[in-house]
């Protein structure tokens, strides 16, 4: 689990892509309702680990996902997510969580994402909760912007097993980039670590077993193979779907044209404005589609009675709220595209966002 976790670092933060590019950086601020929705179809397109996320909450921004891999019997539940569009997790499970992110500045930009993951895997009947390091801007005095985490993270397992992850950036004088070390432990004995992992995040780095001091493993990050996500066209997406909704913005990124960029953007925005104003004049909330908020996370709860200096509360964003999968919602979701049941559809209005108001049951009206 630990491997899988660090694995997932470089695709995720990272400021360049496979082949050594630098990503375009997207001006996209996530709106209430928004979806992103894929899948890893797997070796010979078996055995698919499918993807749903929704931003659940904007002030503050809070995204839920979900993971999950039937045929491996593993489930990742994000109750508090990475708010980003691009989610690229390489792994074969279910998860599912939140995370919201807080953003500061202090010589730089910092963001500290509250929240964390739930994962299960069914053959050893096993939980585990993960949570993200914060992340600060290095390069603002050279212009040469890139991200770099910092702090602890932790995965603490049922099992009564936990890994903790300690990051460091490359100092004034020495040091190299996207450094960490990581110790696993069994919560009797926190301060005597089993196995140690050492090295960058975003290169390569050594396991070595601290019983016998022997590096056992030496893990190549850019030698993982790496599975497509696949997603649907973006005309057969749901309206409220990233690609679909944004897709005049991006056009405009793409055409370089900053002026539309700006324009495209404020019509997305403004139509969010509106649809506030109507929910608080006519005293309803949205209605999220495939997560519900839930009083407390059992689970999460007894995972963090051990691992010392955490607590469920602490882990939640500023409003302590919870979002949970809700597999009601999702088979109803999937049983009415199975019955040809759709939403009305509209035209398009100010934006990219044609499905603006959702019924009881998360569809489009």
């Amino acid at each position: 689990m630990l491997k899988w976790f660090l694995s997932t670092l470089k695709e995720q933060h990272s400021n360049k892509d496979a082949e050594g590019k630098k990503k375009k950086l997207k001006p996209l601020n996530p709106f209430l309702g928004e979806l992103f929705l894929g899948e890893w179809k797997g070796e010979n397109g078996e055995g698919a680990t499918k993807l749903v996320a929704e931003q659940v909450s904007h002030h503050p921004p809070v995204t839920a996902c979900n993971l999950w891999n039937e045929e491996h019997g593993i489930r990742v539940c994000v109750p508090f997510t990475f708010s980003t569009h691009e989610f690229v997790l390489i792994c074969l499970v279910k998860l599912q969580g939140n995370v919201a992110p807080k953003v500061y500045f202090s010589s730089t930009v910092h963001i500290d994402r509250k929240g964390y993951s739930l994962l299960h895997i069914d053959k050893y009947d096993e939980d585990y909760l993960i949570t993200m390091p914060k992340i600060h801007v290095e390069g603002l005095m050279t212009g040469s912007l890139f991200p770099e985490l910092s702090g602890t993270s932790y995965i603490r397992t049922s099992s009564g097993y936990t890994a903790k992850i300690n990051y460091s950036a490359r100092g004034w004088l020495s040091g190299k980039r996207n450094s960490f070390t990581a110790s696993l432990y069994h919560d009797d004995n926190p301060k005597e670590a089993l196995y140690v992992c050492e090295g960058q995040w975003s290169e390569s780095y050594t396991i070595k077993d601290m019983r016998t001091k022997d590096v056992i493993e030496e893990v190549d990050v850019n030698a993982i193979p790496k599975m497509p996500l696949t997603v649907a066209p973006v005309e057969k997406q749901h309206h409220l779907e990233s690609r679909r909704a944004w897709q005049y913005v991006a056009d405009a990124i793409n055409r370089g044209d900053m002026f539309g960029v700006g324009h495209e953007k404020s019509k997305i925005e403004n139509q969010q404005r509106e649809m506030r104003k109507i929910e608080k004049s006519e005293g309803t909330e949205f209605t999220r589609k495939y997560f519900s908020k839930v009083e407390e996370d059992v689970v999460a709860e007894r995972l963090c009675e051990r691992m010392k200096g955490s607590d469920v509360k602490g882990l939640r964003d500023g409003h302590g709220e919870v979002w949970r999968w809700d597999e009601e919602k999702y088979w109803r979701v999937l049983s009415n595209s199975l019955n040809g049941v759709k939403s009305p559809t509209r035209k398009r209005f100010d934006s990219g966002v044609a499905g603006i108001v959702l019924d009881e049951n998360g569809e489009s009206v």
